[in-house]
């Protein structure tokens, strides 16, 4: 008899718990959620501010050019370090990010030749290719690159890490009998 009333008391005090687990799970991802979505978060907010590439390309600024995709680990971690450089350049600089993703740059990705990512392209002001990095980069070297351009140093450099990912084929547009439902 005392083994039965004991257990109803083991199962509520197992609910509750589990319950308080899942409450402080909860509160822990709300409380840090920009810990652990901040670089997916920065990665699209880079493709939706910024310069169209036709205007960076024409309005006499020099430009930074990344290739990017949110599902690539290596653009997420460098997410981070190119909003600081975003920030510290944005006066002088043109900032163009696209989606390797996103059809409508594909033109822009066969023209550069991206055929991994992240791949930075810095061009100067006349829109010439100065320096190209396929992969994850020091923000030291990236930086190296954009004061040379300033100061009107004429390093061509191609600098590939081999910590990148590969671009996926993208079969969006691909029409076979079974694409149509």
């Amino acid at each position: 008899m005392q083994s039965e009333s004991k257990e109803p008391l083991l199962n509520q005090n197992l609910k509750a718990i589990l319950v308080l687990f899942i409450a402080v799970v909860i509160v822990s991802l709300i409380l840090f959620r920009n810990l652990f979505f901040q670089s997916t978060y920065l990665l699209k907010s880079f493709g939706e501010l910024s310069v169209e590439p036709e205007i960076a390309f024409k309005n006499n600024k020099p430009t930074f050019l990344e290739f990017y995709a949110e599902w690539c680990e290596v653009c997420k971690e460098m997410a981070p370090k190119l909003s600081a450089l975003k920030e510290e350049y944005a006066k002088d600089i043109n900032f163009v990010f696209l989606n390797v993703d996103n059809q409508k740059w594909e033109n822009y990705i066969r023209k550069f030749e991206v055929n991994g990512i992240p791949q930075i392209n810095i061009f100067d002001k006349e829109g010439n290719l100065k320096s190209t990095f396929v992969g994850q980069q020091e923000l030291l070297t990236i930086k190296e690159s954009i004061d040379h351009l300033e100061r009107g140093v004429e390093p061509q450099e191609k600098v590939i890490n081999s910590n990148f990912s590969g671009i996926k084929e993208n079969n969006n547009h691909d029409v076979n009998p079974r694409s149509h439902g």
